[in-house]
């Protein structure tokens, strides 16, 4: 499950609220039917925040060993460690690890319990591109084995890739609750994008309705509620196109559009 919204929607509050970091002002939050602060609860869950620190003078393998010797039931040091991509570096000191090795090794602390529930705050944030391949290869494995994964990201493709439901938050309420397929088909509009032989401007889609107009040299890329009718008229005039590509709208857009709406109706 993914959880996203806007900068300061709460993301980060609801997870620290659900571990029993913070106390809700309000309402109550349940884990496993328990208090989040119950030990009951808290042995089942794995947690990777965003900031984390280790010392640096162990090794993964002795860190590993020790998150795992906090559960009643530990992961096995060399699942954990296998999951996270690092035998390579298992008898390598953490403060030695790379940027991307490092957050790979809070992955395995975090699987250590071999947890039933894991949290997951913004976990790929500064990653390099092979280092977030990975981690997500990771995480793939272990929701295969049955795990609940709850995640916050901003990199909207992630959840896309991994959520089976998406939960948007804007402002502490909720906006959305659907599978990404559902979420995306909210959005009416379609995406349209094509090369034209001559250069358009903006003056050229003026009479049509039309949205997020962009052009870009001969490339347009735009939003229509009616691409068929868009493009009769734009054929209708003379307009030669090629690369012609009709998609419905990605999570990015449907993101962006679901918490428009929410912003209109507080602003109302």
């Amino acid at each position: 499950m993914a959880l996203l919204g806007p900068n300061g929607a709460g993301k980060t509050t609801c997870i620290s609220v659900l571990l029993g970091l913070r106390k809700a002002t309000a309402g109550e939050a349940r884990l496993f039917g328990l208090e989040p602060t119950d030990r009951r609860a808290r042995s089942r869950c794995g947690v990777m925040l965003q900031e984390s620190g280790v010392p640096d003078t162990l090794t993964v393998r002795e860190l590993v060993e020790l998150f795992g010797s906090y559960y009643p039931h530990p992961m096995p040091t060399e699942r954990a460690i296998g999951l996270a991509g690092l035998e390579p570096q298992s008898k390598q000191q953490a403060g030695k690890l790379s940027g991307g090795q490092r957050q790979r090794l809070y992955f395995a602390l975090a699987v250590a319990g071999d947890p039933e529930v894991i949290f997951f705050d913004e976990p790929t944030v500064g990653m390099d591109v092979e280092s977030r391949r990975l981690f997500l290869q990771s995480i793939r494995d272990f929701s295969k084995q049955g795990k609940t994964i709850l995640l916050t990201t901003h990199y909207l493709e992630e959840a896309d890739q991994l959520a089976e439901r998406i939960i948007v938050i804007d402002r502490g309420l909720l906006v959305a609750d659907a599978s990404p397929r559902e979420i995306k088909s909210r959005v009416v509009a379609k995406q349209v994008s094509f090369t034209a032989s001559t250069p358009l401007t903006e003056a050229d889609f003026a009479q049509l309705a039309v949205s997020n107009l962009t052009i870009d040299d001969h490339r347009v890329r735009l939003f229509s509620n009616a691409p068929e009718a868009l493009l009769r008229e734009l054929f209708r005039r003379g307009v030669d196109i090629s690369d012609l590509q009709v998609v419905g709208a990605d999570l990015e857009e449907a993101f962006i559009s679901l918490t428009h709406q929410a912003e209109e109706k507080v602003t109302q």
